[in-house]
């Protein structure tokens, strides 16, 4: 019970501080349990899945609010602080020892499956599973929600992406087994199926 308040509650602080992405650990969650649930993980894996994405961001609590909240474009030294949350999340977590299992997926969710991501331009399988789904999960809700620079593209518009980017910014399998996902079931519906579980056990609806 307190290892779930805490998850909570670190989760919730991170939507807070960045408020043009409220709801952002969220709705990953629900996209990378949908995803886990399709490709058949259960048990422990899936469990520290969804605690991984909940907390993925919780980096963004080290980003100055004047560079998160930024209403137009970042310029590359604000981008390059922004880039540096994955690193600052496992910082956090790193001296509470229930937390270890996650750190690789919180770590690792900005690499690219050709080696041009960050923080240390891991490639392919080199990447973590548990970062490789967070990236589709955290990739599609990015293009699916409105900011304050932009509206959302759409879902088409996001669907077309991971298709165009699969094999370069994303693990080519499990790109083709999120646009499966979305195809079959609109991302509202998902949101609303898993979405609404973030202080109890995940459901398994298996998608």
């Amino acid at each position: 019970s307190s290892y779930l308040e805490t998850i909570t509650a670190l989760a919730q602080t991170v939507d807070a501080k960045d408020k043009y992405t409220h709801l952002h650990s969220r709705n990953v969650t629900a996209y990378t349990l949908a995803l886990a649930d399709r490709l058949g993980i259960t048990g422990e894996e899936r469990n520290e899945l969804w605690n991984a994405a909940l907390l993925h961001d919780i980096g963004k609590i080290g980003i100055p609010e004047g560079i998160l909240n930024k209403p137009g474009r970042l310029t590359d030294d604000e981008y390059d602080v922004i880039k540096t949350h994955p690193v600052k999340g496992c910082d956090i977590l790193k001296p509470m020892k229930a937390f270890k299992s996650l750190l690789p997926a919180i770590r690792h969710h900005h690499e690219r499956y050709d080696g041009g991501g960050y923080p240390d331009g891991l490639s392919g399988r080199t990447i973590p599973m548990s970062a490789r789904i967070l990236t589709v999960a955290d990739a599609f809700d990015a293009m699916t929600s409105n900011r304050v620079y932009r509206k959302s593209p759409g879902e088409e518009f996001a669907l077309k992406q991971l298709n165009e980017n699969s094999g370069t910014q994303f693990d080519p399998n499990l790109a083709r087994v999120f646009v499966e996902i979305i195809n079959a079931r609109p991302h509202q519906d998902i949101l609303r199926a898993y979405g609404s579980s973030l202080n109890e056990e995940a459901p398994s609806l298996h998608i």
